[in-house]
């Protein structure tokens, strides 16, 4: 995705007219900097895991519009200048940034990292310009801050491929638990973590409701991002206990934590002034890079980017949710797709028989066949035959027509790495330990965080709670007693002792339920407390894996 000296140069002259008219008004520059030593607890960003060539990105930028406790007083609109009026995306963000510029050596560590890794920019910059278009205006339709655009490059990098050892994905690297609690849907042929929009809204969703909850502090609400809500208010129930300050640089958080948030502080600091670090940003083009388009149904991805008229890998980059050779018969039944490619689709799509959407054959199930023999037959799964045919377990029925691929093109190798995370789950369920025993520095999230969990169900699966303190040697169920693959045949009971401090609100937050719930399978009434060492029963609804 590097892009070449004369494509910057390019691009810079196309829009240097526009963007120095509205320079004056829509940024002013911050102090200069003195140089910043480093230090020994600093963690740089990580480059984006999926570890395969990238695809080349486009030459412009991508898919409309209006503010809170750790707020700036700079306003969305800078000099009667409406979103839609700046020429560079950009400064359309800096005059929508409205977090403090703290002074703190911990965002001035992280400013020199990224100040002296300038390549790292331009490849997350690179390839943020298919998406943050539209990310900028999911934002300013909140009215939150338009830092938070800059979160994907602490994240991810703007890598869509992005995976994590903990199984984070996407732009906005969401774990699966969590992507389940926001709605983001994963199966065989689609990861909802890695859908450009789904994803976006979901992440905007959570960190809206952590802001919420942490009323109105936008720091805060930033790191229970990271390392989850209950951690965050563990620590405030800590400092308030001994009197101390309640903001985010007063707290006992995770490492990470303490450096993910100096990172988008940091990251907002450059952008707002590059020239002082010594940094150029490629403008970005403030204007939409994709449209949202309906396919009503299956389509073969290959055939949707021959009638958009655009390549396979921009379709999949776009895209990147769908893992397969053909988006997910039940569903999104929509891509995106540069702009001007959504009106030539959108004609075509609707003259395509149900063989030219998707190019398949049939095979008649003869004496002997079977799932597997049908798949190898036709060099493929005994999974991809299931799924395109609906099957279920047992043997099949001679006679029967089945769908089986037709043969195709190798798809790019970041998605065939995708699919293969998904076609592998019992491997990545043998290699996650059953039990975890603490070592020294160990805490709940960070266990959570390296066996690719959810802290709160970690917790859960415990009887404790997040922020609870670990002693070295002490052991941590990681997965039920039960087999990886076996699926509870009904509710499970847990008994939760309460705690000093508890309510039934943060309880219920805990094991995912509702407040009536608990009060309800213990008894409780309207008018009745909760005391510490009370034991509550929970029952825990089945999940499958």
């Amino acid at each position: 995705m590097a892009r070449t000296d004369a494509l910057r140069i390019t691009k810079t002259a196309v829009l240097a007219a526009c963007a120095l008219a509205l320079a004056a008004c829509a940024h002013t520059p911050g102090p200069v900097k003195a140089p910043i030593a480093k230090s020994t607890e600093f963690i740089p960003p990580a480059e984006p895991s999926s570890t395969l060539p990238e695809a080349p990105t486009p030459p412009s930028a991508q898919a409309a519009e209006p503010t809170d406790a750790t707020l700036s007083s700079t306003p969305t609109q800078v000099a009667g200048l409406t979103p839609a009026q700046y020429a560079d995306l950009f400064d359309r963000m800096r005059a929508g940034f409205k977090l403090d510029d703290v002074q703190k050596t911990a965002v001035d560590q992280q400013l020199n990292w990224f100040a002296s890794h300038p390549d790292y920019l331009e490849r997350a910059f690179g390839r943020a310009e298919l998406y943050m278009y539209h990310i900028v205006t999911e934002l300013e339709a909140r009215g939150m801050p338009l830092e938070i655009a800059l979160l994907p490059v602490v994240e991810s990098a703007f890598e869509p491929y992005a995976y994590s050892r903990a199984r984070a994905s996407g732009l906005w690297q969401f774990i699966p638990d969590t992507g389940n609690r926001y709605g983001l849907k994963q199966d065989w042929w689609y990861d909802g973590r890695r859908d450009v929009v789904e994803s976006t809204r979901a992440a905007l969703d959570y960190l809206q409701s952590l802001h919420d909850e942490f009323n109105g502090d936008w720091l805060l609400a930033i790191a229970a991002y990271n390392c989850g809500e209950m951690a965050v208010e563990r620590a405030l129930d800590a400092n308030r206990a001994k009197g101390k300050p309640l903001d985010f640089w007063s707290l006992k958080l995770p490492k990470e934590t303490q450096a993910y948030v100096p990172k988008l502080l940091a990251m907002r600091r450059l952008v707002s002034d590059p020239e002082t670090y010594d940094i150029a940003i490629s403008p970005i083009p403030n204007q939409p890079y994709f449209a949202r388009v309906e396919t009503h149904g299956q389509i073969e991805l290959k055939v949707a980017a021959e009638i958009a008229g655009v390549t396979d890998e921009e379709l999949y980059e776009l895209n990147p949710a769908f893992h397969r050779w053909a988006t997910d018969p039940k569903g999104p039944h929509y891509l995106l797709l540069p702009v001007d490619g959504a009106q030539v689709f959108t004609q075509n799509v609707s003259l395509l028989s149900d063989d030219q959407r998707m190019h398949s054959q049939t095979y008649t199930v003869g004496r002997g066949d079977s799932v597997a023999s049908v798949a190898k037959r036709f060099n493929t799964t005994p999974t991809v035959v299931r799924e395109m045919n609906d099957l279920p377990t047992g043997a099949l029925t001679v006679g029967t027509d089945l769908h089986v691929p037709s043969a195709s093109d190798a798809l790019p190798a970041k998605v065939l790495l995708a699919a293969a995370r998904v076609d592998n789950p019992i491997t990545r369920m043998k290699k996650r330990p059953h039990v975890h025993v603490v070592h020294r520095g160990d805490t709940m999230y960070s266990i959570a965080r390296r066996s690719g969990m959810d802290v709160n169900k970690l917790a859960m699966m415990n009887g404790m709670q997040p922020g609870d303190p670990l002693r070295a040697g002490q052991r941590l169920r990681l997965s039920n007693s039960d087999s990886a693959g076996r699926t509870a045949s009904g509710p499970r009971k847990v008994t939760y002792v309460v705690r000093a401090g508890d309510t039934l609100t943060q309880i219920a937050r805990l094991f995912q339920c509702s407040v009536k719930e608990i009060m309800s399978w213990n008894g409780i009434g309207s008018r009745t407390g909760i005391s510490p060492g009370q034991k509550l029963t929970i029952r825990m609804a089945s999940r499958r894996g």
